[in-house]
C-alpha cells in the first residue's frame, strides 16, 4: 500500500501542537501566540504558495505541502534568528517536507514469471494489432494489378455494389467478380497478411 504523498490539514495542525515545546507558546483560546507569524503568513502566503504548487502536480496538495511548512516553521519560530530571511526558511522546509513525502512513499514489487497483462476484452481489438492489420492489408493491395486494386478499393473500401463498381469502371458485373475473385485469391495468399492474421 502507498502512503499519501501530503497529509490532511488537521493532521498536520495536530501534530504541530503536539510538537509545541511549552503551553505558554499559545495564547488563548486556540490563537497563536506569535502575532508576527499570522502577519508573516498573511503576508506572503501567495508567493509561497506558488512555491509549493511548483512541487507538486495538485494544487490541493501544494496547500497541504505549504500548511505542513508553515507548521514546522511556526514550532521553530523562536529559534529563528534572522526574519528577514524567512521566505529561505519556509521554502527549504517546503523542499525537505516533499522530499520527506517522495522517500516515504511504498512501491510494492512483485518478482512473477509472466507480466501481469489484462485479459483482452471480447469485442475489443488491440489498436495496434488493428494498425499494424491495416497497414498490411494496404501493402498487400498496393502489390495487386491496377485494375484488380481499383476493383478491391471500390468494392470493399468505397463499399460500393458490384453493378456500382461495373458502372464507375465501365465494365460489366461478370467482369468485377472475376477480377475482384482473383484478387481476394492473391490477398489471402499474401505472406505479410499470413504472419499478422
Amino acid at each position: 500500500m502507498t502512503t499519501p504523498v501530503c497529509t490532511s490539514a488537521s493532521a498536520v495542525a495536530a501534530s504541530a501542537r503536539r510538537a509545541l515545546p511549552h503551553p505558554r507558546l499559545r495564547s488563548g483560546a486556540g490563537t497563536l501566540a506569535y502575532p508576527s507569524f499570522s502577519s508573516y503568513v498573511r503576508a506572503r502566503q501567495p508567493v509561497l504558495l506558488r512555491t509549493a504548487r511548483s512541487l507538486t502536480a495538485n494544487p490541493s496538495d501544494a496547500e497541504d505541502l505549504l500548511q505542513t511548512a508553515l507548521a514546522k516553521t511556526y514550532v521553530a519560530w523562536e529559534r529563528i534568528e534572522d526574519h528577514r530571511a524567512l521566505d529561505g526558511y519556509v521554502r527549504r522546509a517546503l523542499v525537505n517536507t516533499r522530499t520527506s513525502q517522495w522517500r516515504k512513499r511504498k512501491v510494492d514489487e512483485f518478482v512473477c514469471d509472466e507480466l501481469p497483462e489484462p485479459e483482452p476484452v471480447p469485442g475489443e481489438d488491440d489498436p495496434a494489432e488493428r494498425q499494424a492489420l491495416h497497414d498490411a492489408m494496404w501493402r498487400a493491395v498496393a502489390k495487386l494489378p491496377a485494375r484488380q486494386r481499383a476493383m478491391v478499393v471500390l468494392r470493399y473500401y468505397e463499399d460500393l455494389s458490384e453493378a456500382q463498381t461495373a458502372e464507375v469502371l465501365g465494365v460489366s458485373v461478370g467482369t468485377v467478380k472475376s477480377a475482384v475473385s482473383r484478387a481476394l485469391g492473391k490477398l489471402r495468399e499474401d505472406p505479410e497478411l499470413g504472419l499478422v492474421r
